[in-house]
């Protein structure tokens, strides 16, 4: 399992990954799930992957050199030539379907599913930025104003802090500290995700970026934001009133006891239904 989340605002792309690979409780390695595609002063993109490690490898290496052809006689595209990102992405998308083509069958009789999923993002001269998530058959969707990031693998956890703070207008060091709050959640929650992190803060029409980090459990900022969330969290938690039960006064209105509200039945069989 992996967690990775990439978040598309105004002012730019914020890309975020661990590195955990778990293949059984006794056999835990890392390998990097973030590869950066970039040709100084034309293109700048980010590939993220979570799935299963010897597919997503194999697609990170024959994208560098996968061609589609819209006619026999038409100029190969490849994720350094196309005049998009839309067409980029359907660069890794064929490419996914290569690799399905040659190791599906395999896979399955080995008992492996084909099982891979992958954000990619940047921005190509002569358009916006742009980003994608992409599914194992190849076919994907875009980040739009109203789901302004994405989310491969350990999602769950992450998600609600990012659904609470991002917006297109949130600033770029904002947007990066809410992604390792993000991470931060899901490494407290969930053993299969883990450091060390990989991030890239790429910021619009620039084609290259030198925010580019890898954090580990020695990071002095990570280790502050990771203990002042927690200690934060807490205070937060301890000023909110416990609920009352028997109608006490305080300062905001409370909830009554609705079991005293409402007419109860124990269900004794499956006739019976709870009113």
């Amino acid at each position: 399992m992996t967690y990775c989340v990439a978040i598309k605002l105004n002012a730019g792309l914020v890309f975020l990954s661990d590195s955990r690979t778990n293949a059984g409780l006794d056999q835990i390695s890392t390998f990097r799930k973030m590869i950066v595609y970039e040709k100084p002063d034309d293109r700048f993109m980010v590939l993220l992957s979570a799935g299963n490690l010897s597919i997503s490898q194999s697609i990170r290496e024959i994208l560098q050199v996968e061609q589609l052809k819209e006619q026999p006689d038409s100029e190969p595209i490849t994720i350094w030539n196309a005049k998009s990102m839309f067409d980029a992405a359907r660069v890794l998308g064929a490419t996914i379907r290569h690799v399905y083509e040659r190791d599906a069958e395999s896979l399955k009789l080995a008992g492996v599913d084909f099982n891979v999923s992958l954000i990619f993002g940047g921005q190509i001269r002569g358009e916006g930025m742009r980003l994608f998530q992409v599914y194992s058959a190849g076919n994907f969707i875009e980040a739009t104003p109203e789901t302004p990031y994405f989310q491969v693998g350990e999602s769950k956890y992450g998600k609600p802090v990012l659904d609470r703070v991002i917006t297109p207008h949130t600033p770029l060091d904002e947007a990066a500290k809410c992604a390792l709050v993000s991470m931060d959640s899901t490494l407290k929650s969930n053993l299969s995700v883990g450091l060390p992190l990989d991030m890239v803060v790429y910021e619009a029409n620039k084609f290259q970026t030198d925010k580019v980090v890898c954090i580990d459990e020695h990071n002095p900022y990570f280790k502050m934001m990771h203990n002042s969330w927690g200690a934060k969290l807490r205070e937060v938690f301890d000023s909110i009133e416990d609920p009352m039960w028997n109608g006490e006064q305080t300062t905001v209105p409370l909830m009554q006891r609705t079991v005293r509200n409402r007419a109860l039945k124990k269900i004794t069989s499956p006739q019976e239904k709870l009113i």
